[in-house]
């Protein structure tokens, strides 16, 4: 079944990507904030690479979680930049053994000091690689699956192995280290290639961005899904960060908004508004769900989906 066609309480497929935590202390509050986040029945909940050796370290210990106490189907980011074949496929079997059929087949930032455009930094040099390598890693895992044999004790019937789901990112704006202008779709015309189900985006702030960049995608031939990702800012301070870290334009009437508004109610109140209406814009032009940044916090994204009207509003979370 695609993760984002998983059965939902909400009037559109919802999704939500939340981080490992920084200290033991923190998992309690992370878990609570999934569990909350699992109330809504999103398609899927995503968790972030948190650094851990050659294992899955904390991002694995989320994700599992949200496979044995919740419903909602969990999605492992991997990373290939600076490893090898063999790291990699490790890491993928490791995520396999536990149960984790979902991923996001990221490419990675380069390391600080490395020269621009180098590539030499690991076996794997793009996301597309990395989207064949866990087809390849899975169906070595699960060749094949047997289904049990109703009154023949210890027969089985031997189908197809289960197809994993693997999203990719997608950047409307164009990816910030892009050497010509379509370069960005080319890429995911190859990740689709290799075997991704489903694209989601990096950041944008204008819902043309979204709907421009997915006709031109349309156009090239890609053909799966693109997921639109919607970060509620809240602060200024946000803003500035989530710039530094995208390479986006500054939105200029939400950076004035933010900058202006004296108290932090109000700011949270401004970002939840923007990203409310960004949803419904997206929507109306034929977005196939909504995928919110969560920052580990569930009041804010699922207060911009009641503004958005994607959740009854009388839903409010409990104390």
């Amino acid at each position: 079944m695609s993760i984002i066609t998983t059965p939902s309480v909400t009037t559109v497929p919802v999704s939500f990507e939340v981080y490992p935590p920084r200290s033991d202390a923190s998992y309690a509050a992370l878990y609570e904030t999934i569990a909350r986040l699992a109330e809504v029945a999103p398609s899927f909940i995503s968790v972030t690479y948190g650094a851990g050796g050659s294992t899955g370290g904390r991002s694995l210990d989320v994700l599992t979680h949200i496979l044995r106490e919740t419903r909602v189907e969990p999605l492992a980011h991997l990373t290939c930049i600076g490893s090898s074949y063999a790291e990699a496929t490790a890491l993928i079997r490791e995520f396999l053994a536990a149960g984790i059929r979902s991923f996001l087949a990221l490419r990675g930032d380069p390391p600080e000091g490395a020269a621009p455009g180098e590539t030499a930094l690991g076996d794997l040099e793009s996301a597309a690689q990395l989207v064949q390598l866990i087809d390849r890693v899975q169906a070595e895992h699960s060749p094949y699956r047997e289904d049990p044999i109703p009154g023949v004790p210890g027969a089985a019937r031997v189908g197809r192995r289960q197809q994993v789901d693997i999203a990719v990112a997608a950047f409307p704006n164009g990816h910030p280290r892009s050497r010509y202008p379509s370069e960005h779709i080319d890429a995911l015309l190859a990740k689709q290639a290799a075997g991704a189900t489903l694209a989601i985006t990096q950041l944008f702030f204008h819902a043309d961005d979204y709907l421009a960049f997915v006709g031109r995608a349309r156009q090239a031939g890609v053909l799966i899904p693109i997921l639109p990702g919607i970060m509620p800012i809240t602060s200024p301070g946000r803003l500035r960060r989530v710039l530094e870290l995208t390479g986006e334009q500054v939105p200029g009437d939400l950076a004035v908004e933010l900058d202006v508004e004296p108290t932090a109610e109000g700011r949270r109140e401004l970002g939840i508004r923007y990203a409310a209406e960004l949803s419904r814009a997206v929507l109306e032009g034929g977005a196939p769900g909504i995928h919110l940044y969560a920052f580990n916090n569930h009041d804010t994204v699922l207060a911009t989906l009641r503004e958005a009207g994607i959740i009854a509003s009388t839903k409010e979370t409990a104390p």
